[in-house]
């Protein structure tokens, strides 16, 4: 795999320790950058929605948070430990996202978690291993005030569709990398490395399709349950990111079945090469054979041995030998042994 050609771990300028950003937002508008003991005044104006980044928080941090929001102690738990699968879940009017994130780091997929926090008038994303800076996002939506104005669910739904999108760099390099396997296994059987990168090949695309199939229920109980803060305008687009969720786990199962095709095409391409060699080797070892059954017959010292005396013994000897060894060879020729 060209190294060079990954998609590369990215960081962001932490403003303090495990904070990315937090910004309060009208209409759509940036009005303030805000410490986090502020941001429990602030979401309760009316019309204002506070947005906050964290990145690899500590307990402490994570304690303020919740005591700004109200948030539920379990999800903070788990906001705490990471390693947990995609799932989404309700306490009371909020709502506890968690979703998986993957990019390339070396051959391998690192992979990491987001876990967003999501209320009336609040938006709180933590990030925890290998991740895309979520910058972009909040660029691309501050630069659409129009769009920003719609509120927390409309911010949700900006970070869901950027976790899918970035699995497609990741999957766009591994095909490129499946797709030269796959032209190289017919010329070739595979080396012992080569085998080694398919395996872990097909482990990590299995890794990265748990990580990504429990999306397809997070966005449709976006889409369906009527869940807090989603209202019905914004289920439409939370369909658009379950649709591309389905399309990158229909990549992954057909990359692995590449994958599992290309393993059984070398298992072939070694077994006729192996018979190939075993034909040649059986062919020599048939002409071989002829000289010395009729030199160990006429090596036997016994006295009375037709031909033994012969004058022209040796010379029919060596005529019989040559001729049967020319037949065999063409024989094994004419069928393809040889």
């Amino acid at each position: 795999m060209n190294v060079a050609s990954q998609a590369v771990l990215t960081t962001e300028p932490i403003t303090s320790e495990g904070v990315v950003a937090a910004g309060v937002y009208v209409d759509g508008r940036r009005v303030a950058n805000i410490a986090i003991e502020e941001a429990a005044s602030w979401r309760s104006q009316p019309g204002h929605v506070v947005w906050i980044g964290l990145h690899e928080p500590d307990m402490a941090l994570l304690s303020s948070v919740q005591q700004q929001f109200q948030l539920h102690d379990l999800a903070i738990e788990d906001a705490d430990h990471a390693h947990q699968r995609p799932k989404i879940e309700q306490y009371g009017d909020a709502l506890f996202i968690v979703a998986r994130t993957a990019q390339l780091d070396g051959d391998s997929i690192a992979f990491g978690e987001t876990h967003l926090f999501v209320g009336e008038g609040y938006l709180v994303s933590v990030r925890h291993g290998a991740s895309t800076s979520y910058t972009p996002v909040r660029e691309r939506c501050e630069s659409c005030p129009r769009a920003l104005a719609r509120g927390e669910d409309y911010i949700l739904y900006a970070i869901l569709d950027f976790i899918v999108d970035n699995y497609s760099p990741v999957l766009e390099i591994i095909q490129d990398e499946v797709e030269a396997m796959e032209a190289q296994v017919l010329a070739s059987a595979m080396t012992r490395a080569q085998i080694e990168r398919l395996y872990l090949l097909r482990r990590d695309l299995l890794r990265l399709r748990n990580a990504v199939g429990p999306l397809v229920e997070v966005c449709r109980r976006l889409e369906h349950d009527n869940l807090p803060m989603v209202r019905p305008t914004m289920q439409p687009l939370f369909r658009d990111v379950t649709d591309h969720v389905r399309t990158v786990q229909e990549q992954i199962d057909s990359l692995r079945e590449v994958l599992a095709f290309a393993f059984e095409a070398s298992l072939l391409v070694g077994q006729v090469q192996e018979t190939a060699v075993s034909k040649k080797l059986a062919s020599w070892l048939a002409i071989i054979a002829v000289p010395t059954a009729i030199a160990g017959i006429y090596g036997m010292n016994f006295k009375n041995m037709p031909e033994l005396q012969w004058e022209y013994g040796y010379f029919a000897v060596m005529g019989v030998i040559l001729t049967a060894c020319v037949g065999l060879f063409w024989r094994f020729r004419r069928v393809g042994w040889l």
